[in-house]
């Protein structure tokens, strides 16, 4: 027992090392302020012309897109941008790359839960906007977009949380958020406690997060409920 809090639980060396780590986690909630909103816009975009676009060719184009970076681990995609573009000329930062990384996996997540909740939106709600001498993109701003956003609120807010932890993959390109803090410290104490702790902040982050995941969830489900 003793061993497993000296390697795991040591208070000493969360004192020591905590301030570093908690550094860390302001550019952990600094990347994911930027990640999201550039995730978020771009879904808007791919969900609204997947919505809206009736060609076949350009359907198709957006189809493949969205299944291309879905199924491409956002790790491997992330080491390709910062090591590959290179060689094409093209030399981002570290931080750069993780931000065209997320944005090209995120959107496509995004883009079909908002794709999804514009489908959601009733034909017949969009048919009275319009008969009331509105224009399509009026309906599309205030008709379609604010009631698709509000059917899918709760999987934005699973998605959003999953980004935030995919940030961690970030150290691999030695952007300095909290994994990588805590891997510096553990390699220079030889002692994974630092690794623990980013855990333990991780989980009091998104916590309180999950929680009110959970109580969007169960509000749909009985609103869904009352519609049957």
């Amino acid at each position: 027992m003793e061993q497993i809090i000296y390697y795991f639980f040591n208070l000493d060396v969360i004192r020591e090392v905590g301030p570093y780590i908690l550094k860390g986690l302001v550019n952990t909630l600094l990347l994911s302020a930027c990640v999201i909103p550039l995730g978020l816009a771009s879904g808007f975009v791919l969900a609204i012309a997947g919505h809206c676009v009736r060609n076949r060719v350009v359907r198709a184009l957006l189809i493949a897109y969205t299944d291309l970076f879905r199924a491409f681990p956002p790790l491997v995609l992330l080491v390709l941008i910062y090591t590959g573009l290179p060689y094409l000329g093209l030399e981002l930062s570290p931080l750069q790359s993780v931000a065209l990384g997320f944005m090209l996996n995120n959107s496509s997540y995004f883009g079909e839960i908002l794709r999804a909740g514009l489908a959601s939106v009733p034909r017949g709600q969009v048919e009275a906007a319009r008969s009331t001498g509105m224009s399509a993109l009026q309906t599309m701003l205030h008709v379609q977009i604010p009631q698709a956003v509000r059917n899918v609120s709760p999987d934005l807010v699973s998605n959003m949380i999953e980004v935030v932890k995919l940030t961690s993959i970030a150290s691999v390109v030695s952007v300095p958020e909290m994994l990588y803090a805590a891997r510096t410290a553990q390699s220079m104490l030889y002692n994974p406690t630092p690794i623990v702790f980013a855990a333990l902040v991780y989980f009091v982050l998104l916590w309180p997060l999950v929680v009110m995941l959970g109580r969007m969830e169960k509000r749909r489900r009985l609103a869904m409920g009352a519609m049957y």
